[in-house]
């Protein structure tokens, strides 16, 4: 086990640290550079066609075809596998490991990373396909297969880094998509809901931790629930995503602005510290060794991806299964995805903590951990007596969030299967959904970290591939934004860029013209 570990922790240093993080920034640089600032230029545009069109029945009513899902619900169901835990503790975890400063970093990768996910998005439109079934097949193995692939000498390395971002996913999918998802579900809700006739069985202790039969039950209950709505396949995840996602955000931002408006007081010093401390670390800060410079960026870069996944080529799976026809019309969503999980969501997160006063920001200290420090904060204002309702509320959110969150990485596990598997993949998604299922209870179990930091490195070992596949083709995300910005926007007569198989972008150009659709 400790070979493992710190094979592990090697090459997770070097594709988060040495080569993930920078490769990320430049990715999303040089997208946001290319498209003209597109995600501040057109900041009208693009939020009128999400946010702004969620009263449009072309946008959030159901389509009716077994092929595709709702815009809405494509883009709930990628919010349900980004907005998770990483949103909680995650957010915990880099401020108290990289300090206040952390969090500005975090904001920066995810302005870049709204470019790198909308140029996802309208990529894994542009190359998608129909599988086997009828349904919509895309992503960066598709991308990367004929995107990149269709460049001269680069068939073969374009079919590889597809296969080695198809296998990095369906690993990534049983750690951080389920098992650690399900881990902090059970730790926290066996921990907020105590009930002591079923906690004090003990069936075996590891280490410090400890197994009982509450977790078993719980984690036997979750298992049911995300088996009945996984089998069900895409159309049932979508259907659960849009009624849970919506509702849960609302009331977790909801829950925060009282928080943060209650210690309004200390709103100037939470933000004094994120800027003071993004590129000047105090020595304190953490113990006498304090924080390094590279461990703020780093922290702040890994967390705000692993929060909303830019760049990890993941979301585009479901993205991709919408029934939009314009690429760039789903890119937006891609966009909003991004400014919705990580500067919303994240922010509430990183405020509630620097404003609640559950962290010494001189100095570093806090008595709580990552899992526990948000449900303290909130505890500073929901708690009556010895009732702790702040950590109801965050027991609560985490089940809902990381609930979803399995539903949402099942999805991207499967279309990944489904690539690798070729002509059986009816076959081999079957399998790959029960394995997936009883993998829940395996999470459920667990008492090492080892299945998070592994998958963890599965995660960092997506983005690698998948960000060569879109530096590579930055000329064609600049074409169809450019495309789109002549047609939609400044109404020009310019044929539509829809789809790089012929017979698709006839389909789609001929509906789009009998349809009016804009």
């Amino acid at each position: 086990m400790e070979t493992i570990v710190k094979i592990n922790d090697a090459v997770n240093g070097f594709v988060w640290t040495t080569v993930g993080v920078w490769l990320l920034i430049a990715t999303g640089l040089i997208l946001t550079i290319i498209t003209g600032f597109f995600q501040v230029r057109r900041i009208g545009h693009w939020m009128k066609k999400t946010v702004g069109s969620l009263f449009d029945k072309k946008v959030t009513g159901h389509t009716g075809e077994h092929a595709s899902i709702s815009q809405f619900q494509a883009l709930c169901t990628a919010l349900a596998a980004t907005v998770g835990v990483g949103n909680i503790a995650g957010v915990s975890a880099a401020i108290i490991t990289g300090g206040p400063g952390a969090v500005f970093w975090m904001w920066l990768a995810a302005f870049f990373g709204m470019m790198t996910n909308y140029s996802e998005n309208i990529l894994g439109i542009y190359f998608r396909r129909k599988n086997h079934h009828g349904e919509w097949s895309g992503g960066a193995m598709y991308y990367l297969q004929d995107g990149l692939g269709g460049y001269k000498g680069c068939k073969t390395i374009g079919k590889i880094l597809a296969v080695i971002f198809a296998l990095c996913a369906v690993l990534a999918s049983f750690g951080i998509g389920n098992m650690g998802q399900i881990n902090k579900i059970v730790i926290n809700l066996t921990s907020a809901f105590d009930i002591r006739p079923l906690s004090s069985v003990v069936l075996y202790t590891s280490g410090d931790k400890s197994v009982n039969l509450y977790m078993v039950i719980v984690g036997l209950i979750l298992m049911l629930l995300v088996g009945v709505v996984v089998i069900g396949g895409l159309q049932r995840i979508a259907m659960v995503a849009e009624k849970i996602i919506p509702f849960m955000v609302v009331m977790y931002i909801l829950g925060s602005l009282i928080i943060i408006f209650t210690h309004i007081d200390h709103i100037g010093t939470a933000f004094g510290h994120i800027f003071s401390m993004a590129f000047t670390p105090k020595a304190a800060w953490g113990g006498a060794e304090g924080v390094l410079f590279s461990t703020i960026i780093t922290q702040g870069c890994k967390r705000g991806v692993f929060s909303n996944e830019a760049g990890l080529g993941s979301s585009v799976m479901v993205h991709s299964n919408s029934n939009v026809k314009e690429p760039v019309k789903q890119g937006l969503w891609g966009i909003f995805e991004v400014f919705a999980d990580t500067i919303i969501v994240c922010t509430m997160t990183a405020l509630v903590i620097l404003t609640s006063g559950v962290i010494d920001l001189d100095k570093g200290m806090t008595e709580y951990g990552d899992s526990t420090l948000v449900a303290e904060a909130f505890n500073t204002i929901f708690k009556v007596g010895n009732v702790e309702y702040g950590r109801y509320f965050v027991a609560i959110a985490i089940l809902l969030f990381a609930f979803t969150t399995v539903l949402g990485w099942s999805h991207y596990g499967t279309k990944a299967i489904e690539y690798l598997a070729g002509k059986n993949a009816p076959v081999a998604t079957k399998i790959y959904k029960i394995v997936f299922v009883l993998m829940i209870i395996s999470g459920a179990l667990m008492t090492s970290s080892i299945a998070w930091d592994i998958s963890d490195t599965f995660n960092g070992m997506m983005m690698i591939p998948n960000l060569i596949g879109v530096l590579a083709m930055c000329p064609l995300v600049m074409k169809l934004t450019r495309n789109y910005v002549d047609r939609r926007i400044k109404g020009k007569d310019v044929e539509p860029m829809l789809s790089y198989d012929p017979e698709i972008q006839r389909e789609n150009a001929k509906a789009i013209a009998e349809t009016g659709e804009d």
